[in-house]
């Protein structure tokens, strides 16, 4: 399935305050978040386990994710996230202002 005819993945924003904005996006199998820069220090957590496609400017990588287990990453990090399973894929995301 080519970028043009990926689903996008559901961004639904639960709060944005002046210390954090908090996203959950859920990924159809195949949606993809599009890509982007993060402009802000960020925390996710995974609600489902799976499996997501990571289009980076160094290629495409994949990484494992288990529900409940978060991981955080810097401001500037660059990709499209892609569900690469066959089943809905949801996180949290944390963003830190």
């Amino acid at each position: 399935m080519t970028a043009t005819q990926r689903p996008s993945a559901i961004p639904t924003v639960q709060i944005d305050n002046a210390r954090v904005k908090v996203t959950e996006w859920r990924f159809p199998p195949g949606a993809h978040t599009g890509w982007h820069r993060h402009g802000m220090d960020y925390v996710v957590v995974p609600m489902t386990s799976g499996t997501l496609l990571l289009e980076t400017p160094d290629g495409e990588m994949h990484s494992a994710l288990t529900a409940g287990q978060s991981y955080t990453r810097l401001t500037g990090v660059e990709h499209n996230v892609v569900n690469a399973n066959d089943h809905d894929f949801v996180f949290v995301e944390v963003e830190l202002k």
